[in-house]
């Protein structure tokens, strides 16, 4: 058992991601983004579903800019090319990645 708001904080400009369960094709992570203002570029190989927890932060993905704040979601399907712009202050997510079989 595990309380997902129980974390170390990273330095500003950075991110800790977490791993709170792997079970067969499915990992669940929560991620801590400490106030970034430097655009991170990702492209997994795995489809992703995140949830902000807390705070808010903006994601782009095919041109258009999601404003995602606590208790949005968003869908990354996989090999798609995202970029987390900036996070205002500490934002909390929960990522559900899902692997192909």
């Amino acid at each position: 058992m595990s309380n997902l708001f129980d974390y170390t904080l990273p330095e500003i400009d950075n991110e800790e991601f977490i791993t709170q369960l792997q079970y067969k094709n499915v990992e669940i992570k929560t991620i801590i983004s400490n106030t970034l203002s430097t655009p991170q570029t990702f492209t997994q190989e795995c489809d992703e579903w995140v949830v902000v927890l807390q705070g808010c932060a903006k994601i782009e993905m095919d041109g258009i800019v999601h404003k995602l704040k606590k208790g949005d979601s968003l869908f990354i399907p996989s090999k798609k090319e995202h970029t987390l712009l900036k996070t205002k202050k500490i934002v909390i997510w929960l990522a559900i990645y899902i692997y192909s079989e």
